[in-house]
């Protein structure tokens, strides 16, 4: 049920209209029954064929064997910013003699008598504050629901465990494999031939910047001293100018420097001079993008925008129209996502442009703890002195610092750089992160960690590839240690990658898996983690996850991931973001490990010969036990993360279930593995073929899962999405090398293997 509390006069709720048929023996009726949530209404009171009805519709009122009373309604917003962090009702709970205080808010229930009281919703709008609370009675019903997923999660784990179950013969018939010393073909090369890929260069600006910015670059360690400022961002989050000064380089240009200037550099020049600015050729456009070219009156050639090209000569905006058209549709095509992401990127260099973005001054005593820009003293109400101060700090140091850029003598401007920070000490203490916090975040982002690893990922399966080839012909005792620090070589690396997310999970406050990037990289993450146990009887595993991993971490890194540190909402601020969530997603790395093992071993039935099909066979034996382990422990994971989901609902808002597209999905990929797994069973389906096909297959559920409810479909889960975006290629491309391979290995299977395959 649900309960609402309210502080002030009763306000009327919108009705639902509720029409019914009554049918008696000579007339039938129609009957008009209004009602809403929350509100109880009169029953509509009707005669019939001498019988009388009374009928409603909406809400039913039960009796509390005891009574609440609300105290206090509080609603804490992030600083500086409208978005909610936590909302709290403050209540005493009035039971006879016994009485008491409680503090029920987003996943804090309040237990009495076997009623659970949860923190629904709220409505601060008008005059008058509201609080919504749900209501549940089930005590019997919940622990028996609790004591039957304990036994499901302590089932599935054992089963991992016991010396008696498929997966303990999976480990055994792992080990026989492998002391048959099974030995690879040149046929794997295929798959890594078209992985080779860097990161492209920056094309060459098509002409040169206006010279007045040329002349006037900062020093790089007195931009980096200015990206230490810490600045408060429209979400409330707290964080270092340099931050926002790589966001502002990869979100408008989609580059990491401009021209010789490093993002602190680029900052520094656009506040100091924004004027300059406003002929910069900064704003990315897509190269086959013509028809936004045509619309701002800009040649084709052209890459960049400037942002004077965004306006007419009367000042009217170009995209006006466009922006507009674009909002109302809700399926948008290419063209209208273009229009939107340049708006975007408009507004953002207009932040920068105008200093409305800099907001480096806390103002004493605000109760949301608020920042300012200069531009904004008069509306925040400074004291006479730092009113003065605030309004003519930065155009000061603007003046000194290009003059700094030019004499090569920063003294001033490191007073007055210096006086900034002094000022956001003082004031601001409540709110600003300490030190090594800021220093941390600077590390991250000068290092860039995951965008560098993929890299280093990608040049370190090429390097095990190549080792465990070359093994196939000649095996002695220096391919044996390249193989050793081959490994080290991925160790390291994970480790690095395990000390990134660490660093992550520190400057933001929260586990590093709540929206599309953080899920990436931690998803890339796990699959590292379960290839690495995998992989140490099998460097072909070892090799295939790590070239996985770098390919997960590069699509982390597409245009449409947005890789900032945002704030979490309220209901993600719980202890169950890192248990759900973190199982749940981790499962997706057994899951990418099988499907890449089904992929190799269909290649190895592609490349069999008569001649190698006794060594082709012990190496498919390897990879199709493996990969089912892998599919085992995936499906352990998903089933315990989804159920665990159910308990994180029931203690959050109430209920287990609610056929959200995300839940619903994930149960669909449950239902697949469990096929999947349990083909062995079934005559028809028994061979070592058909189970790596379905491998291969069964993951387009799991994309489903991950990324294709976030884009195709809205729900509770739609806070974990990035930006929005058309399923890539890419996936089109994998369904369609996997459905090649899976016909090409059908043919050798059936020649070479048929007779003599059995699971």
């Amino acid at each position: 049920g649900n309960m609402k509390m309210v502080s002030g006069d009763k306000e009327e709720h919108p009705m639902d209209l509720l029409e019914v048929e009554v049918v008696t023996e000579n007339q039938k009726k129609n009957v008009a029954l209004m009602g809403s949530a929350l509100q109880i209404n009169r029953p509509v009171a009707i005669s019939q064929d001498g019988l009388n009805f009374r009928l409603s519709y909406g809400s039913k009122q039960f009796q509390l064997p005891f009574a609440i009373k609300l105290r206090d309604f509080q609603l804490e917003r992030y600083p500086g910013s409208m978005s909610p962090k936590s909302y709290a009702s403050e209540i005493t709970v009035i039971d006879g003699d016994e009485e008491f205080d409680f503090r029920i808010f987003m996943n804090h229930v309040l237990d009495h008598k076997g009623y659970r009281f949860f923190q629904s919703s709220y409505n601060d709008q008008g005059e008058v504050e509201q609080t919504f609370l749900s209501v549940n009675y089930d005590q019997i019903g919940t622990w028996t629901s609790y004591l039957g997923y304990f036994l499901l999660f302590f089932g599935l784990l054992w089963s991992l465990w016991s010396k008696d179950t498929r997966f303990a013969m999976l480990r055994k018939n792992l080990k026989k494999t492998q002391k048959k010393k099974a030995k690879l073909v040149m046929g794997l090369l295929f798959l890594v031939s078209g992985a080779a890929m860097g990161q492209s260069s920056h094309d060459e600006q098509y002409r040169k910047i206006d010279s007045i910015i040329e002349a006037q670059i900062v020093d790089k360690d007195h931009a980096k001293r200015f990206g230490e400022l810490v600045i408060q961002d429209a979400g409330g989050r707290m964080k270092p100018a340099n931050t926002f000064a790589s966001e502002l380089l990869r979100k408008v240009s989609k580059k990491d420097t401009y021209l010789d200037m490093d993002a602190n550099q680029v900052l520094v020049s656009v506040m100091a001079n924004p004027r300059a600015w406003y002929f910069v050729p900064f704003i990315y456009i897509k190269k086959d993008n013509t028809k936004v070219r045509d619309l701002l009156g800009i040649p084709h050639d052209q890459k960049y925008a400037r942002f004077a090209d965004l306006f007419t000569e009367k000042g009217e905006y170009k995209l006006t129209e466009e922006v507009a058209k674009a909002h109302k549709k809700k399926i948008k095509n290419k063209y209208e996502e273009s229009i939107l992401n340049i708006d975007g990127r408009a507004n953002l260099l207009f932040g920068a442009l105008g200093g409305s973005i800099f907001k480096f001054f806390p103002l004493e005593g605000d109760p949301n703890n608020k920042w300012y820009s200069f531009m904004e003293v008069r509306r925040a109400g400074f004291q006479k002195e730092d009113s003065l101060y605030v309004s003519n700090i930065v155009p000061l140091y603007g003046q000194e610092v290009i003059q700094a850029a030019q004499t090569g003598d920063y003294t001033e401007a490191e007073e007055y750089l210096e006086s900034m920070h002094s000022f956001q000490r003082k004031y601001g203490t409540a709110v600003i992160p300490n030190q090594r916090k800021v220093e941390l975040e600077l590390f991250y982002n000068e290092y860039d960690i995951f965008k560098t690893l993929f890299q280093y990922y990608l040049y370190a399966s090429l390097l095990m590839f190549i080792v465990v080839i070359v093994n196939i012909f000649k095996e002695n005792k220096t391919i044996r240690t390249l193989i050793r620090i081959s490994t080290g070589i991925i160790l390291l690396l994970f480790l690095y990658h395990t000390t990134g997310l660490g660093i992550r999970w520190y400057i933001s406050g929260h586990a590093p898996w709540s929206n599309g990037y953080e899920s990436m990289i931690y998803v890339s993450w796990a699959t590292m983690l379960f290839g690495i146990l995998f992989g140490r009887r099998s460097p072909l595993t070892l090799a295939a996850t790590t070239f996985v991993t770098s390919m997960l971490l590069m699509v982390a890194h597409w245009n449409w991931m947005d890789p900032s540190i945002g704030n979490l909402v309220p209901v993600l601020d719980s202890y169950w973001l890192m248990v759900h969530v973190a199982i749940i997603v981790a499962s997706y790395g057994p899951f990418t490990i099988s499907m890449i093992l089904g992929m190799l071993a269909l290649a190895l039935y592609v490349f069999t010969t008569k001649k190698n099909r006794k060594k082709l066979n012990l190496a498919i034996n390897e990879l199709t036990t493996i990969n089912e382990m892998s599919l085992v422990i995936g499906l352990v994971l998903l089933t315990i993360g989804n159920f665990l989901g159910g308990i994180w609902a029931n203690e959050s808002w109430g209920r287990y279930w609610g056929w959200d597209p995300k839940e619903t999905w994930a149960l669909i990929s449950i239902i697949v593995y469990s096929f999947v797994l349990h083909m062995r069973i079934i005559p028809g389906l028994k061979s070592r073929y058909t189970f790596n096909v379905l491998s291969v297959f069964a993951f387009a559920s799991i994309l489903m899962t991950y990324l294709g409810v976030n884009h195709l479909l809205s729900g509770l889960h739609s806070y974990a999405q990035g930006e929005s975006a058309a399923i890539p290629n890419q996936i089109w491309g994998w369904l369609a090398i996997s459905a090649v391979l899976s016909i090409g290995a059908y043919f050798k299977f059936n020649t070479y293997y048929k007779k003599n395959n059995k699971k």
